[in-house]
């Protein structure tokens, strides 16, 4: 079988995992299982496996023993085996290096490992093990309950070329973007989706590549606020790194965290469903501070420049980043 336009043969549902580096894995998992609330699902030696109320499969947010602070594997979930298939023929078709990634994640099926033009080692797998749905267990709910794991941001020198992998090559919608204004006219950034609401990945301009933060969904605003409260009345506060507060871009109210490790998340609710890949996304000039905040104070200085590394095609090493094409982003930031 010839292989085709990965949009034409295989079915991405959604983001699937991401995995934290830590060099406290005890540390880490006492922070994300005591404080933020998510659950522990399972453990090895190296791994501690979690996932948020809603979800129903073994995990979605993976803490890993590691040397160094970062980002390990990004997953994405598809309907089937047949797409893996399918899949690598069109990898292999476009000079990418695949393969077929040893099953070393618990509950976690035959997995396709890529490392996508951007330069990220992406996974895919359509297979994972099923686990107790806990929306009603209650009693089991601890710290701010995340629903789900709702996007991965990462950044690339050239986010143009971003956003045509995912909407040309891999059947993305786009919800939102930003672009330079004439005669520069150029994509800076774009929050992509395959599930029905705002972005499973969005895609910035920056070094890269780099990971700068995963969002975990929280099931109403006041979780924003208890959240800040929680953290800081657990010695956190300075951990608190811009927010609360809410984007132009997602109309969401967030706010962004530090872990131990310096790793970084957003907990992020508000935003509005999506679904039709066909919509006409919303188009933010690049000069317009609003796309960013909505209201609240402007991004710390190191929200833009401080990112999270990510790891080799073969996991062996933490990538070096590349600086950006573009000038850097108007500067509505303060010290």
């Amino acid at each position: 079988m010839s292989a085709g336009r990965i949009k034409d043969i295989a079915n991405i549902q959604k983001l699937g995992h991401i995995e934290f580096r830590t060099t406290d894995l005890e540390r880490a998992r006492d922070f994300y299982v005591n404080l933020i609330g998510l659950h522990e699902t399972a453990r090895d030696d190296n791994r501690v496996y979690l996932r948020c109320t809603e979800d129903r499969q073994h995990h979605t947010f993976v803490l890993r023993r590691a040397d160094a602070a970062g980002v390990g594997t990004i997953g994405f979930r598809v309907a089937s085996d047949d797409d893996l298939e399918r899949m690598k023929l069109r990898f292999e078709e476009l000079g990418l290096p695949v393969r077929w990634a040893g099953n070393d994640m618990l509950g976690q099926g035959r997995t396709l490992r890529v490392q996508d033009p951007l330069g990220f080692t992406i996974d895919y797998y359509a297979e994972i093990a099923t686990v107790p749905w806990l929306v009603q267990s209650y009693h089991l709910h601890k710290g701010v309950s995340p629903t789900r794991i709702d996007h991965v941001n990462v950044l690339t020198p050239d986010a143009q070329a971003g956003y045509d992998w995912y909407t040309q090559e891999l059947g993305f919608g786009c919800a939102e973007y930003t672009e330079s204004e004439p005669p520069d006219t150029r994509i800076w950034a774009s929050w992509l989706f395959r599930k029905a609401t705002v972005h499973d990945i969005a895609v910035m301009t920056g070094a890269g590549p780099a990971a700068h933060h995963v969002g975990f969904s929280l099931p109403e605003p006041m979780g924003i606020i208890r959240a800040c409260d929680m953290l800081a009345g657990a010695g956190y506060a300075d951990n608190l790194e811009r927010g609360p507060a809410r984007h132009g871009i997602s109309n969401a109210l967030f706010v962004y965290v530090r872990d131990p490790d310096g790793n970084r998340f957003e907990l992020y609710t508000g935003d509005y469903l999506t679904g039709d890949t066909s919509a006409e996304p919303i188009r933010w000039s690049l000069n317009n501070p609003v796309r960013q905040t909505f209201w609240g104070a402007p991004p710390p200085r190191r929200w833009f420049e401080e990112s999270m590394a990510v790891e080799t095609f073969d996991g062996s090493a933490l990538q070096q980043t590349k600086p950006p094409l573009l000038p850097p982003v108007p500067n509505y930031v303060l010290d």
